[in-house]
């Protein structure tokens, strides 16, 4: 099944998929072209054996904490591959590349690697696009927002209606009216425009069921 990618928005306000088997509610994604997958995952911090295994997300166990472990809290990251990029999918808040690329050295963007992140930010909103276009720079928007960049991804979330109108543009009245009609519809939006932007097609079904491999990616 080829679902796209927008289902994710639509699924991103139902809540933790902790009782599932792999993931559904509460998805942030992050997707990476011009880098080998195994790479980008080690840049993000998963351990090189555990990734060799390859093991299904329902298979992989985050190990419980104990009174006084100062190790690093991880959380499940479950990955794969569609065309030329490499996507990883977290359902613990929010994406560990938008909270480590500005402070990681592997984490942050190289020339000719491009990154795209939708971080839902469940713990710290606003929800933010981040989009590194592979020239070393990183533009991000909160979601309603354009990135600025004047990119082609930019001009995917004009046309799938996940910019809105400001109040410089349009006045208050008329800008509280439009969050009020298609807030609810966003975050479907900015999956839908990042999906056409990428042409990211991924597996409801599989996602859900923990049917991709995934590893445990320490907190940053």
């Amino acid at each position: 099944m080829s679902d796209g990618i927008a289902w994710i928005g639509v699924y991103s306000t139902a809540g933790s998929s902790a009782a599932l088997p792999g993931m559904l509610g509460g998805i942030s994604l992050t997707c990476a072209r011009g880098i080998d997958a195994d790479e980008f995952l080690i840049a993000l911090g998963a351990d090189l054996d555990e990734l060799a295994d390859r093991t299904l997300c329902r298979d992989l166990l985050v190990p419980a904490r104990r009174p006084g472990d100062r190790s690093p809290h991880v959380n499940r990251a479950m990955y794969g591959t569609c065309g030329e990029w490499v996507y990883v999918l977290e359902d613990w808040g929010t994406a560990t590349w938008a909270t480590g690329y500005r402070k990681v050295g592997s984490m942050r963007p190289a020339p000719d690697e491009e990154v795209v992140c939708v971080a839902l930010n469940a713990w710290s909103p606003p929800q933010r696009i981040i989009h590194a276009p592979g020239d070393g720079s990183a533009y991000q928007a909160e979601f309603g927002q354009d990135t600025g960049e004047g990119s082609a991804l930019g001009a995917a979330l004009h046309a799938a209606g996940a910019v809105f109108p400001s109040i410089a543009e349009v006045g208050e009245a008329a800008a509280v009216a439009h969050f009020e009609e298609y807030g609810p519809q966003l975050p479907e939006s900015v999956f839908t425009a990042v999906g056409d932007y990428s042409g990211l097609s991924i597996d409801r079904t599989a996602v859900e069921a923990g049917d991709l491999p995934a590893v445990l990616i320490p907190m940053v």
